[in-house]
C-alpha cells in the first residue's frame, strides 16, 4: 500500500499510430442524456489548471501518458449509480480486458469498510469507541511506555489515525514469498517486511497516518468476534451492502483469479507477479470493483439522510463521516475533503498498492461521488479523471482551475535554461532541465514523471500536471542563469543552477 464495472460501450476503440490501444467493452444501453456526460468525461481530463485555448485531454491520450493499462470508473449522481465502464487491459499478455466483474486491489480504501466493519461492533456494544483497547485485544497488547504520558489508545484513534502509532504502509508479498502471521506483522517478525507497530507519539495529540494501527483493528475484530477477519468481514459488511464482487480473502479464492486484474508498475513492467499478497487485510486487502465501492459510498449518503440502514444506523454513520480530532480531516476509516473557505463537504479515501491505485469521493450532501480504480501504482491518472467528473457533472465547491495563458519562448532563450539544479538543503535530490525536440522538459531525480514546462513570460513557467506551482529562472550579477525560485502554499524556495 504505497501509502482513486464496468459496464462498456459497443465496439473497440482502436488509437492508431503513436496512441496506445484503449479497449472499452460492450455496454448496457444509458439515456442519450447519460451516454453525452459520458463522452465528456472521456474527453475532459485537466489537471488543477487549464491553459487558454487548448482543450483537455482525452481518457485514451492520459492512459498512455501514465503508461496505464486498465482502468474501472463508476458514478454516482443523484443518489444513484448513474453509470459504470471500464477500459484497457486487465491483463496485457492473457488480452484479458476489464471487464464489469473485474476485481482490482483497493489498497487503503479497505480501511473504510474496515471502519464500517469495527462500528457495527461498538453500534452492538461488543465494544467502545473510546476504551483503551487493550481490553478487548487476547493476543496481543499494545506496548504503552513513557511516550504515552498516562493516555491510552482507544478505536477511536486506531480508525483515525490518531493512536500515535508507527508503519504507515505496507509492501505485501509475491505468490513466492513465505507471507508472515497477523502477529508477526505487528511484532515486525520475519518473515514480515515491515517493522514492529510501535508507540511513536501520545495517543490522541496528533494525527500520523498508520496502516499499522489499522492492523491493529483487525486483529480486534478477530479476537472479539472469534471468527476469521475475511469471514466476519463477508457476513458482516460486504454481503449486506450487497458488494457482490468484493472479498477481504488473501489471497482471493482459486475460482476469482480469471476476475483479477494483474498489476503493473507506474512505467507499464511487471511487479514480480500478477499481484502482491496482503496479510494485512484491514489496510489494504480488499478486492473489489469500482460499482461496488459506489454501491458503499452511496449506503453512506442514504444513511446520511436517514434513508437507510444497511449496516449503520445514521446516527453512526455521521459518527463515522466526522472529523475525531476538530483540527484534522481524518474521520473514522474516511477523510473529509473541503476547499478552503467552502461550504461543500465530500468524504473520500485514496489507495496505493503495488500495481494498483485507487479513490473513492462522495458528497456528504447532493448525492454525487465517483469511484476509479487502475492497475497501475501511478496515481496521475486519477487525479485528472476526478476532476473530469467534477467538471461535468458540476459537482459544488469542488473543482475550480486556475486559467493561464501560454506563450512561446525563443529557442535561443530556453537554450540557457538547460542544465542541472539542486537545492542546497538536499544535494541528492536534483532537477534536470532539457530539450526533446522543441519541447522544454522537467525532471525530478525523486520522480517517477517527466513534466512539459509551459512558459507565461521569457522566465516564469508552470508545470501543467502538479498543483499550483509557478517557477521562475533567476539570474545573477552577470545575467547568467544561476537557479530556479519557487512557491508553493505560501512557501518560497529556490534550486541552485549546478552545470
Amino acid at each position: 500500500m504505497k501509502t482513486y464495472l464496468t459496464l462498456f460501450f459497443l465496439g473497440i476503440c482502436l488509437l492508431i499510430g503513436c496512441m496506445s490501444t484503449v479497449r472499452a467493452q460492450p455496454t448496457r444501453r444509458y439515456t442519450a442524456e447519460i451516454e453525452k456526460r459520458i463522452k465528456q468525461v472521456e474527453q475532459n481530463l485537466c489537471t488543477w489548471m487549464q491553459i487558454d485555448g487548448r482543450p483537455n485531454w482525452t481518457l485514451a491520450e492520459r492512459m498512455r501518458f501514465y503508461n496505464v493499462k486498465g482502468v474501472s470508473i463508476a458514478v454516482i449522481h443523484n443518489y444513484q449509480i448513474e453509470w459504470a465502464k471500464g477500459y484497457g487491459w486487465a491483463d496485457t499478455t492473457d488480452k484479458r480486458p476489464v471487464s464489469e466483474n473485474t476485481l482490482f486491489q483497493a489498497a487503503s480504501i479497505s480501511k473504510s469498510l474496515n471502519a464500517v466493519g469495527c462500528l457495527k461492533l461498538v453500534q452492538n456494544q461488543q465494544v467502545a469507541l473510546d476504551k483503551d483497547i487493550n481490553q478487548y485485544l487476547k493476543r496481543w497488547k499494545c506496548p504503552y511506555d513513557s511516550l504515552a504520558h498516562g493516555k491510552v489508545i482507544t478505536l477511536g484513534n486506531l480508525l483515525s489515525h490518531t493512536a500515535g502509532l508507527s508503519v504507515h504502509g505496507f509492501a505485501g508479498y509475491t505468490d513466492k514469498e513465505p507471507r508472515p502471521s497477523l502477529l508477526q506483522v505487528l511484532d515486525g517478525l520475519p518473515p514480515a517486511n515491515s517493522p514492529a507497530v510501535q508507540l511513536m507519539a501520545e495517543p490522541g495529540a496528533t494525527m500520523e497516518y498508520s496502516g499499522g494501527g489499522t492492523t491493529l483493528t483487525q486483529l480486534l475484530v478477530e479476537d472479539v468476534t472469534q471468527k476469521t477477519y475475511a469471514q466476519y468481514m463477508q457476513t458482516e459488511v460486504l454481503n449486506p451492502l450487497g458488494m457482490v464482487h468484493s472479498t477481504f480473502a488473501q489471497p482471493p479464492a482459486v475460482k476469482l483469479q480469471h476476475e483479477l486484474a494483474t498489476g503493473y508498475r507506474y512505467d507499464g513492467k511487471p511487479i514480480g507477479s500478477l499481484f502482491h499478497i496482503y496479510p494485512e487485510q484491514a489496510a489494504a486487502g480488499l478486492w473489489t470493483t469500482p460499482t461496488d465501492i459506489a454501491t458503499f459510498v452511496l449506503e453512506m449518503q442514504l444513511s446520511l439522510q436517514g434513508k437507510s440502514s444497511k449496516v449503520l444506523s445514521p446516527k453512526m454513520t455521521r459518527r463515522m463521516l466526522t472529523p475525531y480530532l476538530p483540527r484534522y480531516d481524518a474521520a473514522l476509516g474516511t477523510f473529509i475533503f473541503m476547499r478552503e473557505g467552502k461550504e461543500a463537504a465530500y468524504f473520500q479515501h485514496t489507495g496505493l498498492n503495488e500495481g494498483f491505485s485507487s479513490v473513492y469521493y462522495g458528497s456528504v450532501e447532493g448525492g454525487n461521488g465517483v469511484v476509479i480504480m487502475c492497475n497501475s501504482d501511478n496515481f496521475g491518472l486519477i487525479r485528472e479523471l476526478v476532476n473530469s467528473v467534477a467538471s461535468v457533472y458540476t459537482w459544488k465547491d469542488f473543482y475550480n482551475p486556475v486559467v493561464k495563458k501560454e506563450i512561446k519562448v525563443a529557442s535561443a532563450t530556453t537554450d540557457a535554461y538547460i542544465g542541472s539544479y539542486t537545492w542546497s538543503e538536499a544535494p541528492d535530490q536534483t532537477i534536470t532541465v532539457y530539450k526533446q525536440g522543441e519541447k522544454l522538459l522537467y525532471h525530478n531525480s525523486t520522480s517517477r514523471n517527466t513534466w512539459e514546462m509551459h512558459f507565461t513570460d521569457d522566465t516564469t513557467f508552470f508545470l501543467y500536471e502538479l498543483p499550483q506551482n509557478e517557477y521562475t529562472f533567476s539570474r545573477d550579477a552577470n545575467g547568467s542563469i544561476d537557479g530556479i525560485q519557487g512557491q508553493r502554499e505560501d512557501q518560497e524556495w529556490k534550486l541552485s543552477k549546478i552545470k
